[in-house]
């Protein structure tokens, strides 16, 4: 093995948007209320090897804005990244793939949902930044405490 098989290997082969949906389903009423909804997200990341040291990354974000018992509207995206990441040691793709691929597709899921609601005709919602690096800490947390 050569030094450069040995050095990691982290890049982004692709970015796109892998599902999209919106649903308005009091609309045209809902667009008469002047209160501001109660908005609600959720979120899940996953990610898979496709091939030797390629692997697909998806972070997908449901945001449902209420009024009351009413769904003003749901979102839901999923935005999805093909990344090549070789010579990292095989217990720290998971981290890889929880953390800094999040970082990277954010931004995007983030744009897509402010432009779906925007172009639905609800001002945009802006997702605030999510530290997936607390995230991760916190599922390895509970998963090590439900192996004891």
């Amino acid at each position: 093995m050569s030094e450069q098989d040995l050095q990691p290997v982290f890049s982004i082969e692709k970015i796109y948007v892998k599902d999209l949906s919106l649903e308005i389903p009091h609309a045209p009423q809902i667009f008469l209320e002047r209160e501001q909804p109660e908005i609600d997200m959720q979120l899940a990341t996953e990610g898979k090897q496709l091939e030797d040291g390629v692997f697909e990354a998806v972070i997908t974000v449901t945001v449902t804005a209420k009024l009351g018992e009413k769904v003003m509207f749901l979102v839901e995206a999923a935005q999805a990244g093909i990344f090549q990441i070789r010579g990292v040691p095989e217990d720290e793709i998971s981290g890889v793939l929880a953390v800094a691929c999040p970082n990277i597709l954010f931004p995007y899921v983030r744009e897509t949902v402010s432009d779906v609601v925007n172009r639905a005709g609800f001002p945009p919602v802006l997702l605030s930044p999510i530290n997936f690096e607390a995230l991760y800490a916190q599922q390895m947390a509970e998963q090590s405490g439900n192996a004891h």
